[in-house]
Formats: C-alpha cells, sequence, structure tokens
C-alpha cells in the first residue's frame, strides 16, 4: 500500500531539483536577454522562529539506536529527512540535521547513525541519499561531542545510499565499545570495509576485508539505483573480548553476498574470514549479538529491501562453539516475507523479538521468544481464519490519520501495525518499553512484558517532533484553513491549527501522492488538487474548503497528477496531467477538452484576478489564455529559463501580475517580473538564483504584497523575503535552519504578516514567524550602530560538560545599523566550541561576536540571532552584561 516512497522521492528529485545539473552546484548565472532590473539589491537579516505545521511521521524511519550506557539516550535516523534524538522530558524527537545547506542537500539521507556508549555525548552519522548520479556529492560521516547540537563532517570518498535498496538494513556505522576512538563503515558500491582510529576524522579503507559485497536489487536499471551493489550492510563488536580502553578483538561484519553474507575478525580488523557453516541464499539484513549468553543472531531475508522480500529466516550463531541453529519462528515454506527488525532485550539477554519487514498483506508480523530463539509467540495470530487474535491494541488518537481512512475487510485491520518495519529495538534500560519504525511513522510500546503474561501490550505512535513528509505544493487560502499541503506518499492534508495534528489526509480520492493544489482565489472554497494514484481518478474537488472531497473524471490517457489551475473565481479548471496533454473544464471535471497552443507537460497557473485567464511554461516559453483555458498563445518574452526546472505564480488581486523563478546552471537562472501578462519580463538583477516564489499579507504601510523566495541573494543561499516588490531583500532563515533542498514551493500567509511556509524534501512543511513586527526590511547604507540595544541569551540545551544557547539581539534605538559588534564575559569560564550566524573570537573568558555579510544590516525594533555550543564546568550561569561597541545593552 506504502511502496511509492522511493518513487515519489526520485520523481520529486528528476522534476524539479535534477533538471539538468542541480541548483545545488550552479554558478552565477549570466544575464538573461531582454529586460533586467538594474536595482542594487540590498540584503538585510530578521530573527524568525521556526517550527513544523504538525503531520508527525508521514515516511520510513528504518533505524532506531539506543546508546547502551545512558538511559533515555536514543536517536533515529531516516532515509531522506535528516536524524533525531529522543527527548524524555517531552517524549519527543528533536532534529538534528537542520543546518544541512542547499548545496549538500544529500546529506539529508541517513544511512546510519552510531551513539558512543564509553562517552554518550558523541554520536556519528553516515550521510549521503543516493549513490548513483542523483546526488551530487560524495558521502559523510558527521561527528558531534554535544550530541547532535552541532556537528564536523569528514568528507569520504565515495557516495551513499540513505535513500538507496537496502537502507533498512544495519547498522552499517558503529564504535567500539571499549576503544571509542575506533570506528568502522560499511560502503555501499563495492567500496568495501572503512574505518577511522581517531573518532571519525579520518578513514581508511580496510584492505584486508576480503569482500566488498555483490548484491544487486536489479542489474538491468540502467539509472544505477536499483544496480548498486549494497555492499558492507553492517558491523557488530562482541564487546566481551575486549576491556576499557582496548581495541575489542572480535568484529562480526556483514556483507550484501548471499553466499558469503557474514565474516570475522578475532584480531582487532587485522585478518578476516568467512564464518563457517552459515546458511546460504540469503541476505542478512541485521546481525545483533548476545555477548552474555555467546549467541549472534541474524536476521535473514531473500532479497535486500525495504519493499521487497518473499521468503526469511532466523538463525542464531553460537559464538564459543561455532554452531549454526535455525530458530526461525516458522516454516521456510510458510514465509512471503523476510526479516528485517531484531533486537536482544539487555536486561535479559535472553529474550529476542524479531519482525517480518516485508508482511505488507495482511500486516506486518512481530516475533518474540524469551528463551534465545527456542519457542516463539506472535504478535497476532489467526483464530479461525480471517479472524485473527492480537496481544496488543493499537491507540493512534495521537496521529488518527494513521487509519489512512481505511475499512479493510478481515484478516486486514486499521490502524496496521506497520510495514517496511527494519528498526526495531527494545530500550536497553527497560524492558517494557519497545519502538519500531515503518514506512509511515515510529511505534512503540511502553508495557512490552505484558506479552509474557498474557496481557495486551499498547502500541501507539511515539513520533512527535518527528517530521519526515516531501512536500510538492502549498497553498495558504484568504479564508478557511490557513494551509493546504501537497505531500509525497500520504497525499496532503488541510491544518485548521498548525499546532495539532490534522485528523485525516484528503480521502475522495485518497491519491497516494499529491503533486499540484490550487483554489479560487475570490471563492477559497473551491480548491482542486491533482495527483498519483495505482488506479482510479487523479484529481478531486472540494467545495468546503479541502474540508471533503469528490472525485473528478480523468480525460483519457492520463497516468500521473501533474499540474492543475483553479480560475480566480472557481468556474473553470485547467489541468496538466501526466501520460497527455494539457485539458480545460468547466464545471467540476465531469468532462474534458484538450487545450491548444500549448505543448504537453506545461507547468500551468491561473490568474488570481481575471477567471477567463490562465498560464503556462514549457521548456523556456511561456504561454497565455485568455479564453479560460482552450487555446494558449506563445509569449514573444525571451530570456527566462531553457529548462523546466521553474516555477511560477500571479499576484492575488490584480490581472497580469505574474512572477518566475528557476532556471539551472547552465543557463539563465533567477527570478523575472511581469506586469502585463506575460507577454514581457524583467529580470531582478540582484537575485542571483531562485526556485520558488510566494506571496503574503503585505507590510505595515507597504502598498505591495509580501514577496517569498527560496533563492541565492548576496551570495548566500536562504529562505528569504521582501516587502518593498523585491527592491529589497531580508534573509529569514539562518545556518541553523536550512532543511536541504527547499525549492518545490513556498507560501506567504495572506492572514499573517511576516508568516511563511516552506516545503521541505524529507523535512516536513516547516513555516516561520518573524520577530520583525514594524514589516520593515532594512537595506541600504546605514551608519555604524547607534541608539539602544537589548540581548536575550538562552540556554536552549545542556548535558554533562556542554551546553547550547540563543543569542537574539535586538536594535531597540531610532537609527538602522549597518553592521555590528556584540561583547560579554562568561562568569563561569564557558568556553565557546562552535557558534554560527555570527564571527567569533574568545580571550579567555570575553567573548567577541560580529556579524556574518548576511546579517549585518538591524532596522530599528528588529533583531538579529545568533547561536552556539560551549563546555561548562561546575557552573553554567547566564552572563550578566552585554555590550554592542562602546554601550551597554538591556538584558532579558
Amino acid at each position: 500500500m506504502r511502496r511509492t516512497r522511493i518513487l515519489t522521492a526520485v520523481l520529486a528529485l528528476a522534476a524539479g531539483l535534477l533538471a539538468g545539473t542541480p541548483p545545488a552546484l550552479a554558478a552565477d548565472a549570466p544575464t538573461a536577454a531582454g529586460s533586467t532590473d538594474t536595482t542594487q539589491t540590498a540584503v538585510a537579516a530578521d530573527t524568525y522562529t521556526w517550527k513544523n505545521a504538525r503531520i508527525d511521521g508521514g515516511g520510513f524511519v528504518p533505524g532506531i539506536v539506543f546508546n547502551r550506557s545512558e538511559k533515555n539516550l536514543a536517536y533515529a535516523r531516516t532515509d531522506i529527512g535528516g536524524a533525531y534524538r529522543w527527548t524524555e522530558s517531552t517524549k519527543s524527537w528533536t532534529p538534528l540535521l537542520d543546518s544541512v545547506g542547499w548545496d549538500e542537500w544529500g546529506h539529508t539521507g541517513v544511512v546510519s547513525l552510531a551513539s558512543d556508549s564509553v562517552d554518550p555525548d558523541k554520536v556519528y552519522a553516515a550521510v549521503g541519499t543516493y549513490t548513483n548520479s542523483w546526488d551530487p556529492t560524495d558521502g559523510a560521516v558527521l561527528r558531534s561531542s554535544d550530541r547532535g547540537a552541532s556537528w564536523q563532517k569528514a568528507d569520504l570518498p565515495f557516495k551513499l545510499g540513505g535513500n538507496m535498496p537496502g537502507r533498512g538494513m544495519g547498522e552499517r556505522l558503529v564504535v567500539d565499545p571499549n576503544r571509542n576512538s575506533v570506528l568502522y563503515l560499511g560502503a555501499p558500491s563495492g567500496k568495501g570495509l572503512w574505518r577511522s582510529t581517531d573518532s571519525g576524522v579520518s578513514w581508511s579503507r580496510v584492505t584486508a576485508f576480503p569482500n566488498a559485497g555483490n548484491y544487486v536489487q536489479d542489474a538491468t536499471d540502467t539509472s544505477g539505483y536499483a544496480s548498486d551493489n549494497q555492499g558492507i550492510v553492517w558491523v557488530t563488536f562482541d564487546e566481551s573480548t575486549g576491556t576499557k580502553g582496548s581495541t575489542t578483538q572480535t568484529v562480526y561484519v556483514g556483507v550484501a553476498d548471499k553466499d558469503n553474507a557474514v565474516y570475522r575478525s578475532t584480531d582487532g580488523g587485522t585478518t578476516w574470514t568467512r564464518l563457517a557453516g552459515q546458511p546460504t541464499g540469503y541476505l542478512a539484513h541485521k546481525g545483533v549479538l548476545d555477548a552474555a549468553n555467546g549467541y549472534l543472531y541474524l536476521a535473514y531475508s531473500d532479497k535486500g529491501g525495504p519493499y521487497d522480500g518473499g521468503k526469511g529466516r532466523l538463525w542464531r550463531y553460537a559464538t564459543r562453539s561455532g554452531t549454526w541453529t535455525d530458530i526461525s519462528p516458522v516454516a521456510e515454506a510458510d514465509t512471503y516475507y523476510g526479516f528485517g527488525g531484531l533486537t536482544v532485550d539487555r536486561q535479559h539477554p535472553g529474550t529476542v523479538m524479531a519482525t517480518a519487514y516485508s508482511s505488507w498483506w495482511p500486516d506486518t508480523q512481530i516475533f518474540r521468544s524469551t528463551d534465545s530463539g527456542g519457542t516463539w509467540t506472535k504478535a497476532w495470530d489467526y483464530t479461525s481464519y480471517p479472524n485473527r487474535s492480537n496481544r496488543y491494541t493499537m491507540d493512534v488518537a495521537s496521529v488518527p490519520w494513521l487509519t489512512f481512512g481505511a475499512n479493510p475487510a478481515p484478516p486486514e485491520q486499521t490502524p496496521k501495525l506497520g510495514w517496511m518495519t527494519e528498526g526495531l529495538e527494545i530500550d536497553p534500560f527497560d524492558s517494557a518499553r519497545m519502538m519500531y519504525g515503518t514506512g509511515a511513522t515510529i511505534y512503540g510500546t511502553e508495557n512490552l512484558t505484558d506479552w509474557d503474561t498474557g496481557g495486551r501490550f499498547t502500541v501507539e505512535p511515539m513520533v512527535r517532533g518527528l517530521e519526515e513528509t516531501a512536500v510538492n505544493d502549498l497553498a495558504s487560502p484568504p479564508s478557511g484553513a490557513p494551509l493546504l499541503s501537497a505531500l509525497g506518499d500520504i497525499g496532503g492534508f488541510r491544518h485548521t491549527d498548525l499546532t495539532k495534528v490534522p485528523s485525516m489526509m484528503y480521502t475522495s480520492p485518497n491519491l497516494t501522492t499529491t503533486t499540484s493544489l490550487d483554489y479560487a482565489e475570490t471563492n477559497p472554497n473551491t480548491v482542486v488538487r491533482v495527483g498519483d494514484l495505482d488506479s482510479g481518478p487523479h484529481i478531486g474537488f472540494s467545495t468546503d474548503n479541502g474540508a471533503n472531497w469528490f472525485a473528478g473524471t480523468d480525460p483519457s490517457g492520463v497516468t500521473g497528477g501533474g499540474t492543475v489551475a483553479a480560475a480566480s473565481d472557481g468556474s473553470r479548471f485547467v489541468w496538466s496531467p501526466s501520460g497527455t496533454g494539457v485539458q480545460y473544464t468547466t464545471g467540476f471535471g465531469t468532462s474534458w477538452s484538450a487545450s491548444s497552443g500549448i505543448p504537453a507537460g506545461a507547468r500551468v497557473e491561473s490568474d488570481r484576478a481575471d477567471p477567463k485567464t490562465f498560464y503556462g511554461f514549457k521548456s523556456g516559453t511561456f504561454y497565455v489564455s485568455s479564453d479560460g483555458g482552450a487555446t494558449f498563445t506563445a509569449s514573444p518574452a525571451s530570456g527566462l529559463p531553457s529548462g523546466d526546472s521553474v516555477r511560477f505564480k500571479a499576484l492575488p488581486g490584480t490581472k497580469g501580475d505574474v512572477w518566475l523563478a528557476g532556471g539551472a546552471s547552465d543557463g539563465a537562472y533567477g527570478l523575472w517580473h511581469s506586469t502585463d501578462g506575460g507577454a514581457t519580463f524583467t529580470r531582478l538583477a540582484g537575485v542571483e538564483q531562485a526556485d520558488t516564489i510566494g506571496f503574503g499579507k503585505a507590510a505595515a504601510g507597504a502598498s505591495y504584497q509580501t514577496l517569498y523566495t527560496s533563492a541565492k541573494i548576496g551570495g548566500v543561499r536562504g529562505i528569504f523575503r521582501s516587502t518593498d516588490k523585491g527592491a529589497t531583500w531580508t534573509r529569514i532563515n539562518d545556518d541553523a535552519h536550512q532543511w536541504g533542498w527547499t525549492g518545490a514551493a513556498i507560501t506567504g500567509d495572506p492572514r499573517v504578516y511576516g508568516r511563511v511556509y516552506v516545503s521541505t524534501n524529507g523535512r516536513g512543511i516547516v513555516y516561520g514567524d518573524t520577530s520583525d513586527t514594524s514589516g520593515g526590511d532594512g537595506g541600504g547604507t546605514d551608519p555604524a550602530p547607534t541608539g539602544a540595544c537589548a540581548v536575550t541569551y538562552r540556554i536552549t540545551n545542556q548535558w554533562s560538560g556542554g551546553f547550547q544557547a540563543d543569542v537574539t539581539l535586538t536594535n531597540s534605538g531610532t537609527s538602522a545599523w549597518n553592521g555590528w559588534t556584540l561583547g560579554w564575559t562568561f562568569p563561569d569560564g564557558q568556553r565557546i566550541t562552535q557558534l554560527w550566524n555570527a564571527d567569533h573570537t574568545q580571550d579567555g573568558t570575553a567573548v567577541t561576536a560580529r556579524n556574518v555579510s548576511w546579517n549585518a544590516t538591524v532596522a530599528p525594533g528588529s533583531s538579529v540571532a545568533f547561536g552556539f555550543t560551549g563546555s561548562w564546568t561546575g557552573s553554567n550561569t547566564k552572563p550578566k552584561s552585554f555590550r554592542l561597541d562602546d554601550r551597554t545593552c538591556t538584558v532579558t
């Protein structure tokens, strides 16, 4: 049912990010032909508060890692949406990789995580999304000494695949539990086994390791995606073969090779041998060691997963005697799935659990043994087919959409226990707590041991704070719900409250992926959406602002969603679906007619004032229709981007006012504006690159709506806002909030000044609110800071020996600043280890922070913010005073 995640991600990237050379690699674009706005663009900065519009989950969580020496310290990895750390006090997850920038967007894919049991402050992440050409950068190992609050990077000479086949296997990255300066990393693509002996700073290949793997999902795939060698898939230490401070001697390694899946070293990685007597014909997805009893447990599947797998086995290897025992809970002939998730209860090592990760129908299965695999029980079983008896109860009240609006016939149930269940872990400090990842969420229980006493354990989402949707389109109507979204895999939502999880995704039709949506500007109750579905209509309509939906009728030949536009009054629609040409209709799509004069595959939008006017763009040409989409005429406008990585929108309330963003590094790339319905376009010279454009409520005193864009301006990639029609720009995100690729969609809120909704490719819907209530963007050449200042110093996280803090500096005077320097003294000798969004020096306890290029200008009433991580001993008292140049600031 949820098999389309990889296709969604790849197609979304192929349609936008990967059109030609990825925008992330673009050089400054050449000046386009035609008119150019010669305004000198000034860039200021504003302090924003960023949050997610809550969905809670929405994507695949292939791995969960508990620290083995500190209670309640856990991490989760996602395939395209970064990594997270568990916060026990709030029962929620904290994102750790939001600082990944545009140029390295692939580093939001996390193929493996490792938490250091010797020094719990240390955590490592192996990052990279694709091993083929889709990802423009090589992989890296990120290392943190403050639990992911900040990172340092070791670049690798090969790519990693957080969203590649086999990503549920692992963990590929591990820390020696006795000598934590030693780490191993299993590489894909035939690159072998790698080792670091300096805590992840540098890496070298273990040349003595004999097998780089040979399994590929589909050797005929010319894209390099399914045909990549899945390589080294897990590493496991036997901690009993080392002492504190010395290298662990015995190490087990899993290889994607059905005939030679497991290797061992007994001399600290110097030499390696294939384990004798091991089973063949399967891939070992996991290798989990119970050192207390001397057992290595292995979960096998005939495929690499996470979608496929038709047969599987569980085996136990006795490390002392070398004896292999098939401990599978069912006969091989009765499996139609592979085994993936695998965990041992560290409080009671004889307790083992495993999952049937690829049992899509009727449900996944979870197995449990309390005698080292001698006997097993199941999470559910048949009484008399198709009726089921469950050892668990499901409570999805906190994330009600996990029922998917389904009403299945037995033996299926809703909500399901899950699918793609490769990440399964029992809390090493609490036998009653277990978490496991699915293709849509993290489920967990805190009364697991009731399984063994005849009671029922409760399964509920443990996913709050982890947002993993890929966003294709966003809309914020002038009335009704503040936010409508088009998402990969789970369709999209109508948010009436951004702080609450919606009760259900769009249904009727229940599109797997929504590719485009629109509302009628003067009648926002009329909404249309289009998307992908294995069978059935690809379009839906709503007459109550998206609260309820009904399916339209597809024109002949439609295979996918494409883009759609609603007339400003809702009287008609223009649709450019996949599989056929552009179509138009009056009413709600009971019949369609082919539009003429516009090529198939064109992106379509509507004028927001004239219900008869629609626009299109394809391969460098802008198209205009003045008869409701029946006929289009090519605009004479020249100098526009030649490719199709373009997004454009018409300004609400004004006929013919169109903004167009897009391009690629091998041609025109930037932001264009038309005031004559696309007949001519003027390029904004100060915008070097732009990929999205959106509008929001005008600033106080402004006559034009606020512009928002994901762009490169002033040499800096970021999210920008303009309140003066693009003459000046304010960067509103910062280096700690970048979210990788943000090129699919952006929109302001027409009702709340400064609020902006930003699409991400795996981190959900991010929205920001400004601290600049005045609505001024600054800019220009203002003098050095004069007048009053105020500082807010806030410790946002603290742990043994370390902390993270945010500093907000506010211009409470009457003149704008063009450059600032802030100084303070730490009262307890604290030391800054890393600081972002400013430059800094520290001399003893005295710290000086200075603006960087993009946040030098601070208008009266506006603020600028920076953050840092630091170390402390004894006490961590806040500084008592701050000075801006020669003035003392108010401390709040």
